[in-house]
Parts: structure tokens; C-alpha cells; sequence
């Protein structure tokens, strides 16, 4: 009989199994958490969760689920037959490995999904890579997180790190983090919300949705929708196919589309609004309490409302001049333009 389990353990293991719904086998590992620096997870199959919750034991817990098909003690079988299991603590490491004996793997029926779902540490850094599942993390705070899936969404909740993560196929949801925070999809919607720090945001073909940001916020896609509701600091927002509408800034703005209409509603400006809708129309609102150096074009036409103090020329397609005594930089190109002071 063939070992399950390949363990390289330096100090402690507790071992358990516990088998839940039907076709599904579940294996716990703990470890003392003083030993933990990093962990290191790879799985070809499944998902992986790394929460920084706990206490004195960091746990793993290996969960393999075949298909409806299969029986539990068919998956453990298969698990055993044709799987090779790697969960060791190593010089500070905490490694979780999940591989398929690809040359003895038969029919596709007898292929398992093998998912971690570990606790450690918060000041955990990690290196994640799945090619077939999500990947969720939260409640950390060591100095990386470094996360990869080839078909899989990805959650980012309560972390404070140097954030790096990469889907080929799913969405991204980042809530409550902050720090160089570098996220891409090429496939799916973003979602970022009260978070700060500098943030790169990019997709492929999906939507951005951005609600309650702080610092350096760049933000593209190419060919859906950007959303985004009180942003405090510098955003660069730009979408090659759809609509974009910002709401509630204050700071800085570059936004350009090629493709939907653009409404930007500015409550303060620090130095300057850049905006270009090469097909559409553009609508912006800014605070009537300060003073701005204009430079606006409208192809076919441009409206104002509560245009003060202005000194400079205007006419149906063309504002230049300065609001006031000067101030932030406007510059601001559409179809149709509807500049508004309130």
C-alpha cells in the first residue's frame, strides 16, 4: 500500500481526518504557529484559503471532492492511488503541495479537486498558485502576498501588505486593505473597496466598481464599465469600450473612454482634472469655491451652468480661460460637454 502522505515535520504534527458530505475527504494538520514565517501552497485542482487567525496551532486542512459520481472511500482511494500530498514545516515555511501522478491518471471521471484551506499567523507572508481554483485571503499583514490562479476569482479581505495577485478567468474582490496593492484579471470584474494605498487595478473584459478608495488609484479596463463613489487622492481611470461614471472626488482625475458617456462630479480639486471621451458625450461638476485654468472642448457643443469670474474666450465648442485667480488644471475633451459649478 502506497503512503497517503509525504510529511516532513520539524517539531509537531497532529494528524486528523474528517469526512463531511458525501465524496468529500477532509485532512488537518497543525503546527505551533511560533514556527511560521511564509506559506507556500500549490494545488493544480482546487482552491486555496489562507486566513491569519490562529492561535497557538496554525492548522491545513486538505480537501479532496471528485464528482457526484464518486463515493468517499472512491476519493480516498484515488487520493492515495494517484495524488501526492506535501504538508511540512520547513525553516520557517509552511508548505502545502497537492500534484496528480499525471502518468498513471486515467479517466478524466477519476480526476479530484484538492483545496487548502489553512490558518496562520497574521504577520504571515505568502506565495500562493492554483491553476484551477480560487484564491481567498484575509486577515493578514506580513510583508507579501504573492497569489496566482489560471481559472479562479480572487478575495482579498482585511490585509496589509505588499499585495501581488493574478487571474486568467475570474473576477477580484478587494475590501478593507491597504498597501501597494497590484491586482489583474483577464477576464472577470473588479470590485476595490475601503481600501488605500497605491493600487493597480487592471481587466481584460470586465467592469470596475470602485467605492471608498484613498492614495494612487489606477484603474483600467478594456472594454467594460468604471463605477466609483468617494475617492480621496489621485485616480486614473480608463476604459477602452464603456461608461464611465465617478462620483464624489477629491483629489486629482485623468478618466478617458472610447466607447459610453463620462460623468465626473469633483468636491474638491488639488491639481488638476484630465478628462477625454473620444465618442460620447461628458458631463462635469466641479466646486464653484475655488479658481481653475479651463482648456474644454466640445466637438459638436458645450453647455455651462454657474460659470463665474471667468476671464478668457468661450464659445459653443471652445472654453479657455481661467475661474477666479487660477488654480487646478481642467482639461476636458467630449462630444457634447456640460460643465457644471455648484
Amino acid at each position: 500500500m502506497k503512503k497517503l502522505l509525504s510529511l516532513f515535520i520539524g517539531t509537531f504534527l497532529c494528524l486528523s481526518f474528517a469526512f463531511g458530505q458525501q465524496n468529500v475527504v477532509e485532512i488537518r494538520h497543525s503546527f505551533p504557529s511560533a514556527s511560521i514565517q511564509t506559506v507556500e501552497a500549490r494545488t493544480s485542482g482546487g482552491s486555496i484559503t489562507v486566513t491569519g487567525d490562529a492561535g497557538a496551532q496554525a492548522t491545513v486542512v486538505v480537501r479532496a471532492s471528485g464528482n457526484n459520481r464518486l463515493s468517499e472511500s472512491r476519493v480516498r482511494e484515488l487520493l492515495e492511488e494517484k495524488y501526492d500530498i506535501n504538508v511540512r514545516v520547513e525553516n520557517g515555511r509552511l508548505i502545502a503541495e497537492a500534484r496528480a501522478r499525471r502518468t498513471i491518471i486515467g479517466r478524466n471521471q477519476d480526476g479530484l479537486s484538492i483545496s487548502f484551506v489553512i490558518s496562520v499567523p497574521s504577520n504571515v507572508s505568502s506565495e500562493l498558485r492554483t491553476s484551477g481554483g480560487s484564491i481567498r485571503i484575509g486577515d493578514l499583514n506580513g510583508s507579501t502576498q504573492d497569489f496566482q490562479t489560471s481559472g479562479g476569482s480572487l478575495s482579498i479581505e482585511n490585509v496589509s501588505s505588499n499585495i501581488d495577485g493574478r487571474t486568467s478567468g475570474g473576477s477580484i474582490n478587494l475590501r478593507n486593505s491597504q498597501g501597494n496593492i497590484n491586482l489583474r484579471t483577464s477576464g472577470g470584474s473588479i470590485m476595490a473597496q475601503n481600501s488605500s494605498g497605491i493600487v493597480i487595478l487592471r481587466t481584460s473584459g470586465g467592469s470596475l466598481t470602485l467605492n471608498n478608495l484613498s492614495g494612487n488609484i489606477d484603474a483600467r479596463t478594456s472594454g467594460g464599465s468604471v463605477r466609483a463613489n468617494n475617492i480621496q487622492g489621485t485616480l486614473n481611470a480608463q476604459t477602452s469600450g464603456g461608461s464611465v461614471n465617478l462620483n464624489r472626488l477629491s483629489g486629482n482625475v485623468e478618466a478617458s473612454t472610447s466607447g459610453g458617456s463620462m460623468n465626473v462630479e469633483m468636491l474638491a480639486v488639488n491639481e488638476f482634472v484630465r478628462l477625454t471621451n473620444s465618442s460620447g458625450n461628458l458631463s462635469l461638476t466641479l466646486p464653484a469655491n475655488q479658481g481653475y485654468n479651463l482648456n474644454v472642448r466640445g466637438s459638436n457643443r458645450i453647455t455651462t451652468s454657474g460659470l463665474q469670474n471667468f476671464t478668457g474666450n468661450i464659445d459653443e465648442r471652445n472654453i479657455s480661460g481661467t475661474v477666479g485667480n487660477g488654480g487646478a488644471t481642467v482639461n476636458a475633451r467630449g462630444q457634447r460637454v456640460n460643465l457644471i459649478f455648484q
